[in-house]
């Protein structure tokens, strides 16, 4: 599951440095504030030097986010921020409502079929 919408970048256009916070912000649906904090406070207390250079390296190693992700809906960015989390959920829940849908459209086609006997035989000559 290696697509564009689940693969990390950079996300210079949010980002202060080389957009590597900003990346995993967008990635991990985490307010890039924390990230940020969380960032400084792992320089100070612990990894100390090591973490700047993880944050190069990564920022080296790290595509750039493609423009057409950045246009995309909050609501879609929520979806896929999900579906990084835990794609087995996201997946059951797709098959849920799924599953809503085909009950009420059976709902909806039982109400018309019942109310009217020759779409009812029409269906039955179908099948």
């Amino acid at each position: 599951m290696n697509t564009p919408r689940t693969t990390l970048y950079r996300d210079k256009q949010n980002g202060k440095v080389m957009g590597v916070c900003a990346g995993i912000a967008d990635y991990t649906g985490v307010n890039v504030l924390w990230i940020r904090l969380g960032a400084v406070l792992a320089t100070f207390f612990a990894l100390g030097p090591l973490m700047p250079v993880i944050y190069i390296v990564m920022g080296i190693l790290l595509n750039k986010k493609p423009k057409h992700l950045y246009s995309v809906d909050p609501q879609e960015t929520k979806y896929w921020q999900r579906v990084r989390q835990n794609p087995k959920r996201t997946a059951r829940e797709i098959r849920s409502q799924m599953k809503d849908v085909d009950r009420r459209l059976a709902a909806v086609e039982s109400f018309y079929v019942n109310s009217n006997p020759s779409l009812n035989r029409e269906i039955e000559k179908l099948r």
